[in-house]
């Protein structure tokens, strides 16, 4: 009876704070936070919770936070609460983004991101423009022939504000060509609105009336970026699409020039002096944002590694302007003619810059490994070191690699460190190995552009022994210090990479099976030594990099969450981005909560501010995340188009990477990917195995498959929508 008043009296109390007038809604976490309820023991939270929404008395709204339901009677809200979601049962009405196509149709991505995409065809799409945030209702379901397909029965709310396109002009108005092809319809501009603008203009138009099924969205021109083919327009044009911030506000910009550029003996007040380590700097060779240097030295079987990180929070304190627009961009972005920073240049290219001969304060994790290539014992503390000499990789591979005699002599004081380097390296990069990390290999692609940003030069960039060196250290820092701060209870920021979904990951077992690769029956959980496995199978066949991506492809994406739920693709049980502060807003939060943890400030206060802002940053920086990684593959897509329109109708060897219905895909060596239609095909008439991933001719046999070569010919290459299209060439004998 006793147990029965006590849970009232918790729903009551629950109930009589999200009624209060001061209560500003809240997710389950933050509220445990303001009634102190201990990370352990917050179920009961969660069921009374759950019981109040099941009587009607409390809500979810759209952004996942509790709060009590007002205006009408609390039975009566239930009982509509429940003929609504029996409706939408009915219906079979579902919640997501709809992605356009050029050709009118789409796509709706459900909210659940675990659920396959909807088709809408055009005559289904109603009002809605790319992403849109709409209710659709299902009309078919899918099946193994066909994906589901649906309705858009209500557009809830437009997710674009601004297009980016090239402006047509006419006597009395102007149309906006999108530059992104997945908006259907050009954007009408009012004369008035056309703010100057000329034939050609690239242009950021404001949409003002996002049409309907027979009249065009309607806009207004608020910044022309320039003229089509002026040097780095098109790239510009590409992140202005994405709404990347490309200047500093004013009061970010003065507050980073009021930063002092030199260190004094003040500054170093409570640091462990390193001054008189031997550290170096290793990163490629055009990089100005250093913010992780290295050292090693070796006694006896014991090694002494040191990663040590430019402390960017002395610069950057919490909630100032410049922390602001560091959240709010989330990421450095790396475009093929430019970086654009997540903090100003006097900071990032400054003296947060682990620059050579310079003395720099920094936030050091110094790890004792044993022979086995074990971390015995570590501490993290905040430190001052001074950087010996700034290296490159290529440099650094060519000394391991004896590749340059007079580099060896140049560099003769540190050489015995980077083999010492080197061999540690392959001692961790072994135990990773051994415990199942997977080590997907695809070469990333390097652009050279001539000093009017045209692409002259493309190539893999490929690793090698001093990136893999670097790789290996930066990844044990951060799980070293993701092990400690999960250990200490404090709440955390951790770079998490869950399993795969078994329905996924066995639908590319079953593909790769039907290739001849022995691959055992997905269980409930893959294991990532099971993926290693097949890794290491199909290593240096011609379809590796097919089944490489299909498996990629298989898996989920790796985000930031509050919880440290492990990283399947490393096979790490404790994992976090510690290492790049300067150019990742979640590795700039957790120095600040490593420092108040080391300084004795983490107080239960302390804590709870972390638990009500975490989850937020987390869920925002991995949004950032992809959105970074999008804008830089399409602009790299668009450099290759670029770089291949000028060698229509020349000859190149290429490899088979991918085959559908419509055709198949061929990769040459210099990373540039394109596609061969398959009406082009004249020589037969071709039909596709789905099941086997081929393209097969009824009359001669002849069969395209994966990892095949094959001599192509550019046909076209189009910079607008970023792609490429080969033939292949007759009367040559692929080998």
């Amino acid at each position: 009876m006793k147990k029965n008043n006590s849970k009232k009296k918790r729903k009551k109390l629950i109930y009589d704070i999200l009624c209060c007038k001061e209560y500003v809604p809240m997710r389950a976490k933050e509220l445990a936070v303001l009634l102190e309820i201990p990370a352990g023991k917050r179920e009961d939270l969660h069921k009374v919770l759950d019981e109040l929404l099941k009587e009607g008395k409390i809500s979810i709204n759209k952004r996942g936070r509790y709060e009590a339901v007002r205006g009408k009677e609390n039975r009566s809200k239930e009982k509509n609460s429940k003929e609504k979601n029996r409706k939408e049962r009915k219906q079979n009405n579902l919640t997501g983004t709809f992605i356009g196509n050029a050709k009118g149709f789409g796509f709706v991505r459900p909210e659940n991101e675990e659920e396959e995409d909807i088709f809408v065809s055009e005559e289904n799409t109603g009002n809605a423009f790319h992403m849109d945030t709409v209710q659709v209702q299902i009309l078919r379901e899918g099946s193994s022939e066909h994906r589901r397909e649906g309705a858009v029965i209500k557009v809830l709310e437009h997710g674009m504000e601004t297009v980016v396109g090239t402006f047509e002009k006419s006597d009395s108005f102007g149309f906006l060509v999108p530059d992104n092809r997945k908006i259907a319809k050009d954007i009408f501009i009012p004369l008035e609105h056309t703010k100057g603008a000329v034939t050609g203009d690239k242009i950021v138009a404001q949409i003002r009336s996002y049409g309907s099924k027979n009249r065009n969205p309607e806009g207004r021109i608020v910044e022309i970026l320039g003229h089509t083919g002026e040097k780095g327009v098109d790239v510009l044009s590409v992140a202005r699409s994405y709404d990347l911030p490309m200047e500093f506000p004013e009061k970010v910009t003065k507050q980073a020039e009021r930063v002092k550029t030199v260190l004094n003996e003040g500054d170093f007040f409570g640091r462990m002096d390193l001054r008189d380590w031997t550290m170096v700097t290793i990163d490629g060779e055009d990089a100005k944002d250093l913010d992780d240097a290295v050292s090693l030295t070796k006694e006896g079987e014991f090694y002494r590694l040191g990663v040590h990180i430019a402390d960017v929070t002395n610069y950057v304190q919490y909630n100032s302007a410049l922390d602001r627009e560091a959240k709010k961009r989330g990421t450095s972005v790396y475009l093929a003619d430019r970086v654009i920073p997540m903090l100003p240049k006097e900071l990032s290219n400054g003296i947060c810059s682990l620059n050579a001969g310079e003395d720099r304060l920094a936030l050091s994790c110094i790890m004792d490994i044993d022979s086995r290539g074990n971390v015995i014992g570590h501490k993290i503390c905040e430190t001052v070191i001074h950087v010996d000499r700034r290296m490159s990789y290529t440099v650094v591979n060519q000394i391991l690699m004896h590749e340059e005699k007079a580099l060896t002599q140049e560099y003769i004081d540190l050489v015995p460190m980077f083999f010492l380097m080197h061999e540690l390296s392959l001692l961790l990069r072994k135990n990773r190995r051994k415990r199942g990390a997977i080590d997907f290999d695809f070469p990333e692609s390097k652009v050279i552009l001539d000093e009017n940003g045209k692409p002259v030069a493309i190539y893999p960039y490929e690793h090698n022994a001093a990136t893999e060196l670097i790789e290996d250290f930066m990844l044990l820092a951060n799980e070293t210090v993701a092990e400690e701060y999960y250990f200490r209870g404090i709440p955390f920021v951790y770079r998490t990479h869950e399993n795969p979904d078994p329905e996924k990951i066995e639908a590319a077992f079953s593909i790769i099976r039907a290739g001849g690769v022995k691959v055992k029956k997905a269980k409930e959980e893959v294991q990532p030594k099971e993926i290693q496995a097949i890794i290491r199978q199909i290593e240096g066949l011609e379809c590796e990099p097919f089944y490489s991506r299909l498996l990629l492809r298989s898996m989920k994406q790796a985000k930031y969450t509050t919880d440290c739920i492990g990283h399947f693709g490393l096979a790490a049980r404790y994992y976090c981005h510690f290492t790049s502060p300067i150019r990742r807003y979640p590795d700039l939060q957790i120095h600040r909560i490593i420092k108040e943890t080391l300084r004795g400030r983490m107080t239960p206060e302390k804590k709870r501010h972390y638990e009500g802002i975490l989850d937020e940053v987390s869920r925002q920086s991995s949004t950032l995340e992809r959105r970074a990684e999008e804008v830089e593959r399409e602009t790299i897509k668009m450099k290759k188009a670029e770089f291949m329109a000028a060698h229509i109708g020349e000859e190149f060897e290429g490899v088979i990477s991918g085959i559908m219905e419509w055709g198949f895909y061929v990769e040459l060596s210099n990373t540039v990917e394109g596609l061969v239609h398959v009406n082009t095909l004249i020589d037969d008439y071709y039909v596709y195995n789905r099941e086997q991933y081929t393209l097969t001719g009824e009359e001669r046999g002849k069969t395209y498959r994966m990892g095949q070569k094959v001599r192509v010919r550019v046909q076209q290459a189009d910079v607008t929508t970023k792609t490429v299209d080969f033939s292949v060439v007759i009367g040559r004998k692929e080998e």
